[in-house]
């Protein structure tokens, strides 16, 4: 069986080497779409058409969003699952340069490496399934397209839906700023709208006829900001206020406020969402309005897999880190001259990663650690952490940025859609197939991941955290 395992990861990686140039194709057209979350039409359609070409039956508009699908190739046990994600983010349109210079002013952006993401899962998962065919490897692989991770976490309602049912385990991969799979758990979360309804009147000559719903508004804030001191350390509470009225002298009739609550564990966050709940009634009633919770999503918190850490590291170590060329180098040079030494040193600092001190001259991380961070709680959340509670799963990264780019910018979006961003890419695609072929060929490795999340799990049944009526918001971007 090791035999045919390693046999087999050959013919995958000879497959992506011999498709690399196409590979990347996709991925820099996916960045030229730059399409927001429940809006990727472009970007799922071409995946969809490559899954297709490969052999993939392929489920359109899965859990309620059209852009969401579920590509399958082969059948039976192991059911192996990879993930991709091809949404960008508002406002970050950037050209590959290391200076900042957007393609259309205000347009969207790659600034999370999403258009490397859904194409390292396609390639990992259609090289893994070309070598399944060749070497009668028995078992199923499924490509989840999930949309809108970045607005929607368009992964909790494909699992509240049953659509990540029955896969028994999962890869991702993540384009980050080292090479590495991770064990940090993730914070859960709630997004939440507060909307208040008053009584208009004429500020100066009527005031006391009005009921301003921009009080209720700034009274709720006043009470989580107080709050805030009984609550445990590491929960995170952020709101903005969307609508406070038009014009002074008009008593606000309507007023908006939006919050995201986050916590360790899914249980925290409930408790400090219910007592929100009861300030926002408080507001209410202090003001004489009235007021409607707008629930938006919720994600639970990750449960991550060392055995599946263990076996991404092996394959990432097997493979070997990129090589850059001097012009990628020198990409990689100028976009650090863009970080100020603070905020790297600050960056690698948060990371806990040992021996960080060592990176603080280094731009492109070319090592491959082990996991360090297993029992620690990343200050960010992902709707992969939902997926995480229905099998052992595991997001890992490889290097696409400089080390210290701040996530969400421009110089991400550069350097996703350049050779650094390539490289990672392929490597990426390469782990993946690799993976997921060890899992479908060493029946002990599966076990022992399933053993673990088992364990993790520890009697706990997972309850999706939104509500079983609540359909994804398709319009999202119409009411902005």
């Amino acid at each position: 069986m090791i035999r045919m395992s390693q046999i087999a990861k050959q013919k995958a990686l000879k497959w992506i080497s011999e498709n690399e140039e196409r590979i990347i194709e996709i991925s820099d057209e996916i960045w030229e779409f730059a399409e927001l979350g429940l809006q990727e039409f472009k970007s799922s359609a071409l995946l969809v058409e490559e899954l297709k070409k490969a052999g993939f039956k392929v489920e359109m508009g899965v859990a309620g969003m059209p852009t969401a699908f579920v590509a399958t190739y082969g059948a039976g046990e192991p059911v192996i699952g990879v993930m991709g994600e091809y949404d960008a983010l508002p406002g970050l349109s950037q050209k590959t340069l290391p200076k900042k210079e957007p393609l259309k002013e205000g347009a969207p952006g790659h600034g999370c490496g999403h258009n490397i993401h859904g194409t390292s899962g396609l390639a990992g998962a259609i090289a893994a399934k070309v070598a399944m065919e060749s070497g009668g490897i028995k078992g199923t692989v499924r490509f989840f397209g999930t949309p809108a991770e970045e607005s929607a976490s368009g992964k909790v309602f494909m699992v509240r839906d049953g659509v990540f049912d029955g896969v028994e385990a999962v890869l991702s991969h993540h384009p980050g700023s080292m090479n590495t799979s991770g064990l940090a758990s993730s914070l859960a979360n709630n997004s939440v709208k507060f909307h208040f309804y008053g009584v208009s009147s004429h500020a100066a000559g009527s005031p006391e006829q009005g009921r301003s719903a921009m009080d209720a508004v700034e009274l709720m804030n006043v009470g989580v900001n107080y709050l805030r001191e009984h609550v445990i350390q590491e929960a995170r509470i952020h709101y903005v206020v969307e609508a406070g009225g038009d014009q002074p002298n008009v008593v606000p009739a309507y007023a908006r406020s939006w919050y995201l609550v986050r916590a360790p564990e899914r249980d925290q966050v409930d408790l400090i969402y219910n007592r929100i709940l009861e300030i926002a009634k408080g507001a209410a009633v202090m003001t004489g309005t009235t007021h409607k919770v707008e629930f938006i999503k919720g994600v639970s918190n990750e449960l991550p897999s060392r055995t599946l850490s263990e076996l991404v590291a092996s394959n990432m170590r097997e493979i070997g880190a990129p090589k850059y060329t001097d012009e990628e180098m020198g990409f990689a040079k100028e976009i650090s001259k863009t970080i100020t030494p603070e905020s790297k040193r600050e960056s690698l600092r948060k990371s806990k990663r040992p021996g960080w001190e060592k990176l603080l001259e280094v731009d492109l991380d070319q090592t491959i650690p082990d996991a360090w961070n297993e029992g620690q709680v990343q200050p960010g959340s992902t709707d992969v952490s939902d997926v995480s509670w229905k099998a052992p799963t595991m997001e890992f990264s490889t290097a696409t940025y400089v080390l210290g780019t701040p996530g969400h910018s421009w110089q991400n979006v550069a350097q996703s859609g350049m050779g650094i961003g390539h490289k990672s890419l392929i490597f990426a695609a390469k782990t993946i197939c690799t993976s997921v072929i060890d899992l479908m060929t060493k029946p002990e490795l599966l076990k022992r991941a399933q053993d673990e999340h088992r364990q993790k799990l520890a009697g706990r049944v997972y309850k999706p955290p939104i509500p079983s009526d609540l359909k994804p918001p398709l319009d999202m971007w119409s009411k902005k």
